[in-house]
């Protein structure tokens, strides 16, 4: 590794040393008995600087393609996704602070650990090797684990980490070998590599190899994106886990699986050639995820098992991006500037909808959707924005679900995807339904009798506010973020041609 590859690399090591230095602070100076219980109150203010300084960190890499230290690299891809993950981890990190209280007396290791999976992420992004991919997004997934299972003392907490772990872990073995069979083929573990190979053979003996080998990739990362039908380990995940960290599970984490995703195959075997041979596996993956996402969200009356549905529905509609770029490069959506917008827009509408079920499960103790009867007049702020947050997630204008939506749309549209157009549209339609419906109870259906109103701390005042102005921004003035998405795809593009 060379002195300046340091300089890419100024995120993952400000979150590397802060999330130490809350460990420490945890471990030796807040757990003396001298020291009061309100100083621990400090540590999520510790983790939000050093996520702050892990967003500056990006500043040197920006418009800039570079090799770091041969197994990774910093390209504006990249540096798009690892800024999503640090907003996301930030998010989260303002969630925890109320919620924690009285649930759990380790807090400290809670912020240091969202550290280490935003490290994670950002490690996993910007892999150019499949070692290196495989080790960050195992890195990822044992401290997901742990962090699912915070809560000692809730049964559910521990069940849905055990189900999370024994799903990941075969996920995982079968991406390994799939991984496998491209290096024995191939000779490589290098994504520019197998893609030299695949180039020079790729009518001969390799080409054969590329559909088996695609299959047990998309074992891993359709895992970690909850996809059809890799996605049975997140109802019960998202339900038992800490409300906090559902909202990271189905925003950052879910990024990071399609980050990788398209990373590997538009990279290693993005030739038009092969790309033929399984653009119809991700359109039959995407109408699957999105119609059974969506159907079962019909029958949910707990509302984190619903947005759990509900994350698996929107993963099938970002995956029409990954096949239309796949069937047209180089045209105005391209696929990928859409997955990228849809991706940043999901990541605040649902943080934000989690805020406020956290807000409320906090509160009142409840999540069923029968719950929030009366919403409006026990906390009509709340009710509000989370109307917003559904309507953003049902796709409807001004707001930045709406202009994912469209982006994702509308490459498909251009790739004249018909079917999967309309397929898709229906399934807008039957979401709309069960979104809807949360609308009602929150609006039209009077709460019960000697219901208090709801107090809302300031960490999620916060929260809340931050995320329905982006959603709404998002819809109202998109432009920013489209140069951003266009450009930071074009890293793709180009080695898609």
């Amino acid at each position: 590794m060379k002195l300046a590859d340091l300089t890419y690399l100024l995120p993952e090591l400000i979150l590397l040393l802060t999330a130490a230095l809350i460990f420490l602070l945890d471990l030796i100076w807040f757990k003396r008995p001298a020291v009061s219980e309100r100083r621990t109150e400090w540590l999520p203010y510790v983790a939000l600087a050093g996520l702050g300084g892990a967003a500056l960190g990006l500043l040197p890499s920006l418009g800039k393609t570079a090799s770091v230290a041969t197994v990774l690299t910093a390209d504006p891809y990249g540096v798009f996704f690892k800024a999503l993950a640090i907003m996301g981890v930030a998010l989260v990190v303002l969630l925890a602070a109320p919620y924690l209280r009285g649930r759990t007396p380790y807090r400290g290791e809670f912020y240091a650990l969202l550290l280490i999976v935003a490290l994670a992420i950002c490690l996993a992004v910007g892999a150019t090797n499949l070692v290196m991919i495989y080790l960050a997004m195992e890195f990822l997934s044992i401290t997901s684990y742990v962090l699912t299972g915070y809560l000692r003392n809730d049964r559910k907490s521990g069940e849905a980490a055990l189900k999370y772990f024994l799903y990941g872990a075969t996920a995982s073995a079968v991406m390994l070998y799939g991984m496998s069979l491209l290096y024995g083929a191939t000779g490589t573990v290098d994504l520019a590599g197998i893609a030299a190979a695949f180039q020079g053979k790729a009518q001969g003996t390799l080409a054969w190899l590329s559909m088996p080998a695609i299959i047990l990739l998309m074992a891993g990362f359709g895992f970690k994106a909850s996809l059809v039908p890799f996605h049975q380990w997140a109802p019960d995940t998202y339900e038992g886990a800490p409300t906090p960290v559902t909202a990271f599970l189905s925003t950052a984490s879910k990024a990071t699986g399609f980050a990788i995703l398209m990373r590997v195959l538009l990279t290693s075997l993005g030739q038009a050639d092969i790309a033929r041979q399984w653009i119809s596996l991700l359109v039959a993956i995407s109408v699957l995820t999105m119609t059974l996402g969506n159907l079962t969200a019909l029958r949910q009356t707990h509302i984190k098992r619903l947005l759990a549905y509900s994350s698996i529905a929107q993963a099938g509609y970002i995956l029409i991006g990954v096949a239309a770029v796949l069937a047209g490069p180089g045209r105005t959506f391209t696929g990928i500037n859409g997955v990228l917008i849809y991706l940043l827009a999901y990541l605040f509408t649902n943080v934000g909808a989690f805020t406020v079920v956290t807000a409320v499960e906090t509160a009142t103790g409840k999540v069923d959707i029968r719950d929030y009867a009366g919403l409006v007049q026990r906390s009509p702020w709340l009710a509000a924005l989370l109307l917003v947050f559904l309507l953003s997630l049902a796709g409807i204008p001004p707001t930045g679900g709406f202009i994912g939506k469209f982006f994702v749309f509308g490459a498909a549209v251009q790739n004249q995807m018909w079917v999967l157009v309309a397929i898709a549209a229906v399934n807008s339609v039957i979401a709309a339904f069960y979104y809807l419906n949360i609308v009602r109870y929150i609006f039209f259906t009077p709460a019960e009798e000697g219901a208090d109103r709801i107090p809302v701390a300031l960490p999620f005042r916060v929260a809340v506010g931050v995320t329905a102005a982006v959603t709404i921004l998002l819809g109202l003035a998109p432009s920013p973020l489209i140069a951003w998405a266009t450009q930071s795809a074009q890293a793709l593009l180009v080695a898609l041609r």
